[in-house]
């Protein structure tokens, strides 16, 4: 693991792709949730490693969180994005094939980057995974994040400028999004207006809700039903072209195996 950003105060992890990627693999800034207070560790150094098998670099950023407000952690997810394609030569990526994936309130980042109009089209990510996402802080708003995030006296106008249904734009890169229609902290509704607001912009959007499961799982490897997604995200990634083939699958290996 290597530190890239002296500028993120050693907040931004590098996790290289693996060799058989060759010298410009996709990345993937990973965004761990965790309401805007914390990080949740099971989202940042257990995912980088997974997008390592899939061929893909990772980058874990600890954005800041409470007691700093917006738009910080959006400062910080911008930086990374940044960084990363400063130094794609260096770091063996390929500059214009760098993704976000953002878990609960690191979704809602990932979002916010995928739509952020200070950013131009090349500059924003070029995919995005969201994982159970903070979406809306207008319709059934995760009040953690929201405080958080905004502060307890956020004004109605501030609250629609953070939600992301009410931010997509046709510049808005193909996102990859699920859920579980009973979480009991993100109501499912979160990705639901998401995804219509993506359809109604024509961006490209695979959404999977599962009908159960708690939030905040991560990889869930000890949860058979919830892990799917992982298959279902490798998948997605083939289907854009950011999954070389890994020694086993180019010796006739089914690419479904790994």
């Amino acid at each position: 693991m290597t530190v890239i950003d002296p500028g993120l105060e050693g907040r931004l992890t590098a996790f290289p792709a693996p060799a058989w990627a060759g010298e410009r693999a996709p990345a993937v800034l990973v965004l761990p949730g965790g309401a805007y207070l914390r990080h949740g560790e099971h989202e940042g150094e257990p995912v980088a490693r997974w997008l390592n098998e899939l061929g893909l670099a990772a980058f874990v950023l600890r954005y800041r969180v409470a007691p700093h407000r917006h738009p910080a952690a959006l400062e910080d997810g911008r930086t990374a994005l940044r960084a990363i394609r400063a130094q794609a030569p260096e770091l063996g990526i390929d500059p214009d094939r760098v993704a976000v994936l953002g878990f609960s309130a690191g979704g809602h980042l990932a979002a916010t980057l995928a739509g952020d109009p200070a950013l131009t089209p090349a500059e924003r990510p070029a995919l995005a995974v969201l994982c159970y996402p903070v979406i809306s802080f207008t319709q059934l708003p995760h009040l953690g994040s929201l405080e958080a995030l905004l502060g307890p006296d956020a004004t109605p106008a501030e609250r629609r400028a953070a939600s992301r249904e009410l931010t997509v734009d046709r510049a808005t890169p193909p996102v990859f999004l699920w859920h579980t229609a009973d979480d009991p902290s993100v109501d499912v509704s979160h990705s639901l207006r998401y995804t219509e607001a993506l359809a109604a912009a024509g961006v490209p959007v695979e959404l999977h809700v599962l009908p159960h499961g708690r939030h905040g799982v991560g990889l869930a490897p000890e949860e058979p039903e919830l892990s799917r997604w992982t298959d279902w995200c490798a998948a997605w990634f083939r289907s854009h072209g950011w999954r070389p083939d890994a020694p086993e699958e180019s010796s006739g290996r089914s690419p479904e195996d790994g």
